[in-house]
């Protein structure tokens, strides 16, 4: 099982074999209706199956359903879902995701996968990650405006016992005047410039700064996502002192996060998050009408796919849950529609939103309510 990120999901643009099988399901996190859940799994593979009878022979048909069966009768995965699933398989791989957002059920066999879900995921503009920290224990969250989930912690202490004692460095070794740390400092200089030579809090700034590593290099940098921090008063001042984490919000939620429900911290967060995320969506419209003014931007497909494929789109907004059937030329930037009925035609907004991440520009979702335009997208060119 797999939390979906930008690198893997760049890793699904790579070239794979064919068919290409992506296949996406909503699910629920609580009985009795995830109890559901398999029953409707196992129905979309009746319809894969019959898919992929159109074009394949029945051993390869057995063959490419076999992780998928496999799937299907694990009960233990069964009992503990998220709000959606996503599954990629092609002859050369059988990738899992688990998703925080509700999905569309949706099975597509085509030459390349079909991710503009996970972009919806990935790339709209509502997501953050929490920090719940105390002095004992650190949790980390990522969500939206309507849902928030743990996430496993990637070489990141969850607890100040996971440090190793043989980390910690003579009390004596300061760190800057600012708390700032030059290597791994024990002793903090605080405002009147005395350094803390008690070991309980040496110990405590250690699991801080281990925290804050970990965090940076294994959450943030890889996801991109604002940081907010969930702590007391004492403890967001200290971590703040010393954090090296440039997505880490300057407001946070000043409360003991164990005292918090799940739906509680979710409601908290976004008060800190939804000022950020309105501004965020405002100068993303306003900097589209100054280029589209300047003819540097556009809202028409033909256009936008022309300039994708010579790597002028700098950021690109796609309306969410839009869809546009069709396949798009990723040589010429040529569009050609396709009824929607049609079992193995991709969807144009999809292929363009990959087009434009894999040339390093950047894709936001957002919805319909923001979007500058009546097509579906809006881009602004780099030139």
């Amino acid at each position: 099982m797999r939390q979906v990120s930008n690198d893997r999901h760049v890793q699904l643009l790579s070239t794979h074999a064919t068919p290409c099988i992506s296949l996406y399901q909503p699910t629920h996190r609580s009985h009795p209706d995830n109890t559901q859940d398999p029953i409707r799994y196992r129905n979309l593979l009746g319809e894969l199956e019959a898919k992929l009878g159109e074009q394949y022979d029945a051993a390869q048909v057995r063959q490419l359903l076999k992780p998928f069966k496999q799937l299907g009768d694990d009960t233990e995965f069964w009992k503990h879902r998220t709000d959606g699933l996503a599954v990629f398989a092609a002859p050369d791989t059988f990738e899992i995701f688990e998703l925080q957002r509700p999905v569309e059920k949706l099975l597509v066999v085509a030459d390349s996968f079909h991710t503009k879900p996970l972009v919806r995921i990935l790339q709209s503009a509502d997501r953050y990650q929490v920090l719940c920290l105390s002095r004992q224990e650190a949790k980390l969250y990522e969500g939206n405006r309507d849902a928030l989930t743990e996430v496993e912690l990637v070489d990141v202490p969850s607890r100040i016992a996971d440090v190793s004692l043989d980390e910690r460095t003579p009390s004596t070794q300061p760190v800057g005047s600012h708390g700032k740390r030059f290597g791994v400092g024990t002793a903090v200089m605080h405002k009147g410039h005395e350094p803390r030579t008690d070991a309980k809090e040496a110990d405590e700034l250690m699991f801080f700064q281990a925290v804050d590593r970990g965090i940076l290099e294994h959450h943030s940098r890889p996801s991109g996502l604002p940081l907010v921090l969930v702590a007391l008063a004492e403890s967001q001042a200290e971590f703040r002192r010393i954090s090296d984490n440039p997505f880490l919000l300057s407001d946070g939620v000043t409360v003991d996060p164990a005292a918090l429900r799940p739906e509680e911290l979710r409601t908290e967060v976004w008060k800190v998050m939804e000022p950020s995320y309105v501004a965020r969506l405002q100068n993303l419209k306003e900097r589209f009408g100054e280029a589209q003014s300047q003819q540097t931007g556009s809202g028409d497909l033909s256009d936008v796919a022309k300039a994708a494929v010579a790597d002028r789109v700098g950021t690109l907004l796609l309306e969410a849950d839009r869809t546009i059937p069709g396949v798009l030329d990723r040589d010429t930037g040529a569009i050609r529609p396709a009824e929607a009925s049609s079992s193995h035609v991709d969807d144009m907004l999809d292929d363009l939103a990959e087009l434009v991440i894999a040339k390093g520009g950047e894709v936001v979702i957002v919805p319909k309510s923001q979007m500058p335009t009546e097509s579906g997208l809006a881009a602004i060119y780099r030139f």
